[in-house]
């Protein structure tokens, strides 16, 4: 039985958010999520997805929270800070600002699983589960409805505040909280992302293409080689691509963040492109140690070294 009172729970759980390191925390009704349904169902039938089968999987489990946790009704949305105070040399290959230092997966888990405890040592024995991009779960269409920001058109959650570079996570629990409200559309008749996206993957309807994104081509696609019409187009990234995010006029208030764990390493910082070139299984254990980059594995990242390498052949 829950001993405390809804608004006592709530306060709690927006405390502890900030003492745990986020720097947002909202909360919204556990339901099924009506406006996503058919957008996400459009999204996979038009096969944007690219070669991401698992994203076919778990259809009802990603817009229902109570197929996630039973009898579930909260989701806490909570947004962690990955804005770098230093940024890669400008004339080098690129890899994406939210994989400069240790994995976030398990650095935002480890938080989760604390602030989980504390929750249940305050409110008592609960029913719930953690999240941070690691489950059928919707997380934008989330953070949205609890009023952390609003999917702008590149379909990354922007905080008015401070910006898009962040992570997401969530806690669904069975506990009943006081829920916030979504807040309105601030990009207006902004296009700065559409027009920037090398590939077109950004459509005009607030979708992207996954099948067109640089993100997934450097990251998600196996294939042995990348297709020379998208690649001719990456403008120097190699893994992941944050050009959206750094012409979105919102992030001119985005702030470094505080976590020492997302530090990068130094030559990751500093690297000319023939020294990327020339960057050996060594060395990539050594810089990506426990970076979310080995997701690609060496191969990978030369392979896209490579692919990108050839845009400099005159």
């Amino acid at each position: 039985m829950i001993k405390n009172s809804t608004k006592k729970n709530t306060k709690f759980i927006k405390q502890k958010a900030t003492e745990l390191g986020f720097s947002f925390c909202g909360i919204a009704k556990a339901e099924f999520l009506e406006e996503e349904a058919p957008r996400l169902e459009k999204w996979l039938s038009n096969n944007m997805h690219g070669s991401m089968q698992y994203m076919e999987n778990h259809y009802e489990k990603r817009l229902d929270p109570t197929k996630l946790v039973e009898g579930s009704k909260s989701v806490i949305s909570l947004m962690y800070n990955y804005f770098p105070e230093k940024e890669q040399r400008k004339d080098s290959f690129q890899i994406s600002k939210y994989a400069y230092g240790q994995d976030y997966h398990f650095i935002i888990k480890d938080k989760l699983k604390t602030f989980l405890q504390l929750l249940i040592n305050e409110i008592g024995e609960i029913s719930a589960r953690i999240f941070t991009d690691s489950a059928p779960i919707l997380e934008r269409a989330w953070a949205k409805k609890s009023g952390l920001g609003w999917v702008g058109k590149n379909t990354m959650l922007i905080n008015k505040n401070r910006g898009s570079f962040f992570f997401l996570a969530e806690i669904i629990l069975d506990v009943e909280l006081q829920y916030d409200s979504p807040i309105k559309d601030y990009c207006g008749s902004c296009t700065a992302c559409i027009d920037a996206c090398p590939t077109n993957a950004i459509l005009p309807t607030n979708i992207i293409d996954g099948s067109k994104c640089i993100s997934y081509f450097t990251i998600e696609l196996k294939d042995e080689l990348l297709p020379k019409e998208y690649t001719k187009n990456f403008n120097d990234w190699i893994f992941g691509c944050d050009i959206c995010q750094d012409v979105c006029p919102w992030n001119r208030f985005s702030t470094p963040h505080q976590e020492p764990l997302f530090a990068p390493d130094s030559r990751l910082l500093n690297y000319s492109k023939k020294e990327w070139k020339e960057i050996t299984q060594d060395i990539f254990n050594e810089i990506f140690k426990k970076s979310a980059v080995k997701r690609t594995k060496f191969s990978g990242l030369k392979r896209n070294i490579e692919a990108v390498a050839k845009n400099e052949i005159v």
